[in-house]
C-alpha cells in the first residue's frame, strides 16, 4: 500500500546529481526512513548521474512510501541501453570502469528492482525495505564477553545539557558540574558557544552553533572547564520542540574516549528478504560508514580509513584527497599511521612507471621491501603489504583509498575489488563534503582577507603593521610567525617581529631564528620550504638532551643556539617562506611554522600569498609615510624658533598647535627674540593656509623680522619690508596677518611696549581690576598692497598686568554655529586675574579645547606676556 509519494525532475546538467541525491535524502528523512537512507542516496545518485551526465537526457524521480519501506523510480529519455537480467550473475567488471555501475548496485543492494519501458522512457525502480527488528528495538547488537565491552572509568558520567533556540544553556544536571566543574547558576543563560572549544582554521569542520541547529548531530569537541582545561567530549545532540513549539536541542556528553556511551551503533543490514540474485553475499559497505554519518569533512574521512582498516582486517589505512590539478595527493586521514605527521603532506599521483605507478589505478602490493618507495606515504612505518584503489567521481580523480598490513602477502585482487565497491560508495560522498568545505573555507578566507585589508589600512604606523600582520596570522594560518624586512637593496634581511600562539615559547623562538641565516629575499611569488629552523631546532633538542644525559656536545652541534625542547618542539614542523614584495621590490620576508611533523594545507598556503601582498603593500605605505613624515618633521622643526629668553620683569608663556597629522609647524607662528640691550621683539602671525606652504612663508617671515629688527628698523619699516619681501614671492605669495612690538621692561617694575597690528586679532589687555581692553588698533594686513600706511602704538603695561595675543584658530573655534570669538575669549581672560602668564595661557588653550568636540582645524598660537611687578625684601 502505497501510503506517500514525492517527486521532482532534474535537468541533464552535473549539479543535478547532487541535486537529486538531496532531494531523495530530504524526503526519506521525512518520513523518518533514516535506515535506508545511505543506500538510497547512493542508487539514486548512480542512476541519475547515468541519466543525466552519460545519457545527457533529464531524469524524473518519484519516491513511494509503503508499509515495508520506500520504491524509488527513476525515469530518463534514452530507451536503447542494455538492460543486463534481472536474477542473472551481476559480474561487478573491472574496478577501474568510470560508469555502468548503477545497475549492478542496484542487485547487489536493492530488495527488489527492475526496468520497464515505454517507446520514449526507460525507467528504473528499486526497492529498499527497512530492517526488520524486534518490536521496541531501534538497534540492537549480540551478547560479548565482558573483555571485548568498551572500557570506561568507573561511573560514567553523562553531562545532559539544554540549550534554548538563542543557543543558551537551559539546564544543567549534577553529571555536567562533575564533568567540567560549573555549578548550574554559573553558566545558565550563557551561551554554549562560550564554553565549547573549536578549530582556529576558517571555514574547517561544524560549529557549535551550526550542530545546535540540525535536528540530530553527534560529534567531537571540547568544553572548556572551570580551571580553564580543555576536556575532550563526545555529544550527541537531539532537536525537540516543547508543548507550546519553542525548539531546543537537548546535548548529551561524555569524556571523549567513552563515546561508545553515546555513539549511534553500526547498522545490522537487513536479510535478503527477495531470494533473488544466487549466492548474494553481505555488502561489505551495509556497515562501513554508519548511520548517521558524520556531516563534517574530516570526521567523514576519519570513519572511512577506520571502517576499511577493519573491513580487511588491516593494521592501519589512510585516505588521501587530490588537489584540483591530479597531479598530488594530499594525506588528510589516516589510522594505525603517524596521522600527526603526516597530515596535510604531499605525494605526486605518479610516483613511478608503469601500472603501480599510479594512484590513478588499483594496485596490490604482496611485499614493499621488494619495491622501495611504491608507497611513499608507508616508508618507515613498518607496513609490507598494501592495496590501493582511487576515488572518482564522473571520471575525475577525486582521491586515493589504501589498507596496510605489517605481514606480507595479506591482499589479493579480491580485497582490491572489495576496496574499490567501497571506494565508489564513498566517493560522492567524499566529494560533496570536500567541496563543502572549500566553499566553507573560501567564505572564511574572503572574510579573513576583508579584515585583514581593513586592519591594514587603518595604520600608517610601521610598528603596529608589523604586530598585525603577525596577529593575524596567528593562529588562523599558522603555529608560529616571524617577519623579516628589509632596509634597502644593500642591506641584509632582518628579523623584526616574532610572534607564536603560545606566549611562553616566544623569546626562545626569537632566539632560536636569531642564531641562523635569514632565508633568501628571493622575489618569486608563492611560498616555498625553508628547512634551516627545523634543522636547528632538531640540533638544539640534540644538545639539550645529551646534556641533561651528562653525555656531553657533539661537535656538530652548534654551541650558539640556546633553547629548551618545548621550544625545538614548537619549530620543529614545516616552515614556509613568502616574499614580501611592493613596488617591484622584496622589502620583507613573511615566515610561518608548524609544530613537529605538520604540514601546510595548500589552501592555507595560497590565503597566506594574499595575505602577504596585502601586508608587503601595507608596510612600504607605511615606510614611505615614515619617511616622509620625518622629513617634514625635520623641516618644519628648524622653522620654530629656538629657546625663548628670559626677560628680567615679565613673565612670557607660548603654547603652540599646528593642525594636521604629523605638522609641528603650520600657517601660524609666534617668536621673542632680543633685538639690543634692554630690548626685546615680539611677533604672533598667521599666514593663509596650513601644512608646508604655509610653513615656507612663515620662516620667511620669522627671519625676516629678526634681521630687519635687529638693523635698527623701527616697527612700521619693519613689516613694510616684510610685506614688499611677501609679494615679491609672486605666485607663491600669500597674505599674513601679524602683530609685531618691541618690550622694553622699566626700573619702575612695569613694561613699555610699542606694537602694530597688520590684520590681526587685537591684542588684550588684562589689568590687575579684572577689566580688559585691546591694546591695539586694527592696521592692513600684509602680502596684498604694496604701499602700506602702518604706524606704532605705544602700551604701558602695569604691574600686575596680562597682554595676551593669540591667532584666529583661537578665536574661530566653533561648534556647528557656535563660534568662541571676540567676546567668548574676554569673558575666559576675565577670569585669570592674578594668574602667571603660564596659567593664563593654559586656561586660555583648555577653555578652546573644550568649547568643541572636535579636533581643531586651523593652527593655534597663544602667547602670553605678563608683569609682575618689583618684588620687595
Amino acid at each position: 500500500m502505497i501510503t506517500a509519494r514525492a517527486a521532482a525532475s532534474f535537468e541533464p546538467v552535473s549539479r543535478s546529481v547532487a541535486t537529486a541525491r538531496s532531494f531523495v535524502r530530504d524526503t526519506l528523512q521525512g518520513w523518518g526512513f533514516a535506515d535506508i537512507v545511505d543506500d538510497a542516496v547512493v542508487l539514486t545518485s548512480e542512476l541519475v548521474t547515468n541519466a543525466v551526465v552519460h545519457a545527457g537526457t533529464s531524469a524524473d524521480i518519484l519516491c513511494l512510501r509503503t508499509e515495508d519501506g520506500a520504491r524509488i523510480e527513476v525515469a530518463d529519455r534514452y530507451p536503447e541501453r542494455e538492460i543486463p537480467l534481472q536474477g542473472s550473475h551481476i559480474n561487478m567488471g573491472n574496478p577501474d570502469r568510470e560508469g555502468g555501475r548503477g545497475l549492478q548496485l542496484c542487485a547487489a543492494m536493492a530488495s527488489r528492482w527492475g526496468v520497464e519501458y515505454t517507446s520514449t522512457h526507460k525507467q528504473v525502480w528499486f526497492q529498499l525495505d527497512l530492517p526488520d527488528r524486534p518490536v521496541g528495538t531501534r538497534t540492537a547488537g549480540p551478547s560479548l564477553p565482558a573483555d571485548l565491552l568498551p572500557l570506561a572509568d568507573g561511573r560514567v558520567r553523562v553531562a545532559v545539557v539544554q540549550i534554548d533556540r538563542t543557543g543558551a544553556i537551559g539546564a544543567w544536571n549534577e553529571d555536567a558540574e562533575e564533568l567540567f566543574g560549573y555549578a548550574p547558576d554559573q553558566v545558565i543563560g550563557k551561551p554554549l558557544t562560550d564554553l565549547a572549544a573549536w578549530p582556529h582554521t576558517p571555514g574547517t569542520s561544524t560549529g557549535v552553533a551550526e550542530a545546535l541547529q540540525l535536528s540530530r548531530w553527534e560529534g567531537s569537541y571540547g568544553i572548556r572547564g572551570v580551571n580553564g582545561r580543555v576536556t575532550p567530549v563526545y555529544a550527541s545532540h537531539l532537536r525537540v520542540r516543547d508543548t507550546a513549539g519553542d525548539p531546543s536541542t537537548v546535548c548529551l556528553l561524555v569524556r571523549d574516549h567513552e563515546r561508545a556511551v553515546l555513539q549511534t551503533p553500526l547498522r545490522v543490514p537487513a536479510g535478503d528478504s527477495s531470494g533473488s540474485g544466487e549466492g548474494q553475499a553481505t555488502d561489505p559497505f551495509e556497515v562501513f560508514i554508519g548511520s548517521p554519518a558524520p556531516d563534517d569533512l574530516d570526521g567523514l574521512l576519519q570513519r572511512t580509513v577506520e571502517r576499511a582498516r577493519d573491513m580487511l582486517d588491516g593494521d592501519s589505512a589512510f585516505l588521501l584527497l587530490a588537489t584540483d590539478d591530479e597531479t598530488e595527493l594530499e594525506v588528510r586521514a589516516s589510522t594505525g599511521l603517524p596521522s600527526a605527521r603526516q597530515r596535510f603532506a604531499r605525494v605526486p599521483v605518479e610516483a613511478g612507471p608503469g601500472r603501480y605507478g599510479s594512484a590513478r589505478m588499483p594496485a596490490v602490493h604482496d611485499d614493499l621491501t621488494a619495491v622501495p618507495g611504491a608507497v611513499p606515504l608507508l616508508s618507515g612505518t613498518g607496513m609490507r603489504s598494501v592495496v590501493t584503489v582511487p576515488l572518482k567521481v564522473e571520471g575525475r580523480l577525486t582521491g586515493s583509498l589504501g589498507v596496510a598490513a605489517e605481514a606480507p602477502g595479506r591482499y589479493s585482487n579480491e580485497e582490491a575489488l572489495r576496496l574499490q565497491f567501497a571506494a565508489d560508495r564513498i566517493a560522492l560522498a567524499v566529494e560533496s563534503a570536500r567541496l563543502g568545505e572549500l566553499e566553507r573555507l573560501r567564505r572564511g578566507s574572503l572574510s579573513f582577507l576583508v579584515e585583514a585589508s581593513d586592519l591594514l589600512a587603518g595604520t600608517l604606523d610601521r610598528d603596529q603593521t608589523l604586530a598585525l600582520m603577525a596577529q593575524m596570522t596567528i593562529p588562523t594560518l599558522a603555529t608560529w610567525c616571524a617577519v623579516y624586512t628589509i632596509a634597502d637593496q644593500a642591506s641584509d634581511p632582518y628579523l623584526s617581529y616574532v610572534l607564536h600562539e603560545d606566549e611562553d615559547l616566544i623569546d626562545g623562538l626569537k632566539a632560536l631564528l636569531a642564531k641562523i641565516p635569514p632565508p633568501e629575499p628571493i622575489p618569486t611569488p608563492g611560498a616555498r620550504v625553508w628547512t634551516a629552523p627545523a634543522e636547528a631546532a632538531h640540533r638544539a633538542a640534540l644538545r639539550t638532551s645529551m646534556r641533561s644525559l651528562g653525555l656531553g656536545e657533539p661537535a656538530t652541534v652548534s654551541s650558539g643556539i640556546g633553547t629548551t625542547l618545548a621550544t625545538a618542539s614548537a619549530v620543529g614542523g614545516e616552515t614556509v617562506v613568502l616574499p614580501l614584495v611592493a613596488r617591484n621590490r622584496v622589502i620583507g620576508m613573511l615566515t610561518l611554522g608548524k609544530p613537529t611533523d605538520e604540514h601546510f594545507r595548500q589552501e592555507i598556503l595560497e590565503l597566506a600569498e594574499d595575505l602577504s601582498r596585502r601586508a608587503a603593500l601595507a608596510l612600504d605605505n607605511a615606510r614611505l609615510y615614515s619617511e616622509r613624515v620625518a622629513i617634514s618633521q625635520s623641516l618644519q622643526r628648524s622653522l620654530l624658533p629656538p629657546e625663548l629668553p628670559q626677560i628680567d620683569g615679565v613673565e612670557v608663556e607660548v603654547i603652540y598647535r599646528a593642525a594636521g597629522e604629523g605638522n609641528e609647524v603650520g600657517g601660524d607662528f609666534y617668536d621673542l627674540f632680543p633685538i639690543r640691550d634692554g630690548a626685546y621683539g615680539f611677533a604672533i602671525g598667521d599666514v593663509c593656509g596650513t601644512g608646508p606652504e604655509a610653513a615656507a612663508v612663515t620662516g620667511l617671515a620669522r627671519h625676516a623680522l629678526r634681521l630687519l629688527a635687529r638693523e635698527g628698523y623701527a616697527g612700521p619699516a619693519v613689516l613694510d619690508r616684510l610685506n614688499s619681501a611677501i609679494i615679491d614671492e609672486g605666485a607663491r605669495s600669500r597674505f599674513l596677518t601679524l602683530l609685531y612690538g618691541e618690550l622694553w621692561p622699566q626700573d619702575d617694575g612695569s613694561a613699555l611696549l610699542k606694537v602694530v597690528c597688520a590684520g590681526h586679532p587685537l591684542p588684550l589687555r588684562l589689568r590687575q581690576d579684572g577689566t580688559v581692553e585691546p591694546a591695539a588698533e586694527p592696521q592692513a594686513l600684509l602680502g596684498v598692497m604694496e604701499d602700506l600706511e602702518l604706524y606704532e602704538q605705544t602700551v604701558t603695561l602695569d604691574p600686575g598686568d596680562v597682554l595676551l595675543c593669540v591667532t584666529d584658530g583661537v578665536t574661530e573655534r566653533r561648534e556647528g554655529t557656535r563660534m568662541l570669538g571676540d567676546d567668548g575669549l574676554i569673558e575666559v581672560l576675565t577670569t585669570c586675574t592674578g594668574l602667571t602668564a603660564g596659567a593664563v595661557a593654559a586656561r586660555v588653550m583648555r577653555a578652546v579645547e573644550r568649547f568643541a568636540s572636535d579636533a581643531p582645524s586651523d593652527d593655534m598660537a597663544i602667547l602670553a606676556m605678563r608683569v609682575p611687578g618689583l618684588h620687595k625684601d
